[in-house]
């Protein structure tokens, strides 16, 4: 299947991260159930590798069937949004569950014994997977060619926020107690995780940061550790790639540093318009210089909103946004949802891209 030009003008719709793991029919529960065997013995990681497997396919196909074009894997391997990427670094030891920020989410705390290291891919064979999973998918005829897949990194400085040093003397542990040196570290491993993706055929790599939204006193750490990632990006240009990279805020009004991020060196921002309803005003307003991720639909709640309206609502956004390109998508991932409900929110996508393209 031919990717589509994720760069291209106008109204895309796009995955904002996660998908259920699981459903009401036994086939949808197959990776609950191998998870609960492998525990007592009775599956093996093989066992498990499949079901991930089945259940990404899944995750896709209904993605692609709701509507989408910019598709993600579901981030159906994934335990939480933090653990899954962090614990893939050597020197970097996963420990007890935390909440994460004011959420039903939990992670298990990533806690340094030394400086991470990249031995291994982090998500570029889980692309890999994906994106040969939505080749094989069948597409609707007026959907050929435009439909990609994005590949997901956490952010540095949300990595080194909810991580920890190894509480004893070891002094290549110790060096990491600031919270730039861990930033730093981590931008490191995913900076050269970006290369790889690019390589790869990654058209825009999304970099989920809701820390920065959360703890804006530490805007100067999440702006060292996103530079290094840009200038992975630049690298990456350098040897005729064509990729972006997409910074994605939610879990917090983020209208207070609406511009700040607008000045990072991202080449999409991703916002969450459902904690604060003149965050619309706000841009409407002030406009962008960068294209946006429109956040507009609630990825924590089930209820179902009103596409006029909100179809209204981007009509005041689009004319706003430098060379008319948004991409209409959840709030935030939706594996909190029922799955369901979960279809039921990215089919209202196209029903509101419907009103506004008339």
């Amino acid at each position: 299947m031919p990717l589509m030009n994720a760069h291209a003008s106008g109204l895309h719709l796009a995955s904002a991260g996660s998908f259920p793991r699981t459903g009401d029919t036994a086939e949808l529960q197959l990776l609950q159930r191998t998870i609960a065997a492998l525990e007592l013995g009775d599956r093996t990681t093989a066992d498990l590798l499949d079901a991930e497997n089945e259940m990404t396919r899944r995750a896709i196909a209904d993605q692609v069937k709701a509507g989408l074009e910019v598709i993600t894997d579901g981030q159906i391997r994934w335990y939480d949004s933090l653990s899954h990427v962090a614990g893939k670094l050597d020197n970097v030891k996963l420990k007890d569950k935390a909440q994460f920020f004011n959420t039903i989410f939990h992670f298990r705390q990533p806690v340094f014994s030394g400086k991470p290291g990249r031995s291994g891919n982090l998500v570029a064979n889980e692309y890999s997977f994906a994106r040969n999973a939505l080749g094989h998918t069948p597409t609707p005829t007026n959907k050929g060619g435009k439909l990609s897949m994005k590949p997901i990194l956490p952010g540095p400085y949300t990595l080194a926020k909810f991580s920890r040093v190894e509480q004893s003397q070891n002094g290549s542990a110790r060096e990491f107690d600031s919270l730039e040196a861990r930033a730093l570290a981590y931008a490191e491993a995913l900076a050269a995780e970006i290369e790889v993706l690019s390589k790869m055929g990654a058209e825009v790599i999304q970099i989920d940061e809701p820390a920065a939204v959360i703890e804006p006193q530490d805007w100067a750490v999440l702006e060292k550790a996103i530079a290094f990632l840009a200038q992975a990006r630049d690298r990456a240009r350098g040897e005729g790639q064509k990729v972006e990279l997409a910074l994605y805020v939610y879990f917090q009004d983020c209208a207070p540093v609406y511009e700040k991020l607008l000045g990072l060196p991202v080449d999409v921002v991703g916002l969450d318009f459902t904690y604060n309803p003149k965050l619309i005003d706000l841009v409407s307003s002030a406009g962008s210089p960068k294209p946006l991720a429109l956040g507009l639909v609630d990825a924590q709640n089930a209820h179902l909103e009103d596409p006029a309206v909100i179809a209204r609502q981007i009509e005041r956004l689009l004319p706003k946004i430098s060379g008319g390109r948004a991409y209409l998508g959840p709030s935030s991932g939706l594996e909190p949802l029922e799955r369901s409900a979960a279809i039921a929110k990215l089919e209202l996508l196209g029903s509101i891209r419907d009103l506004v393209n008339g």
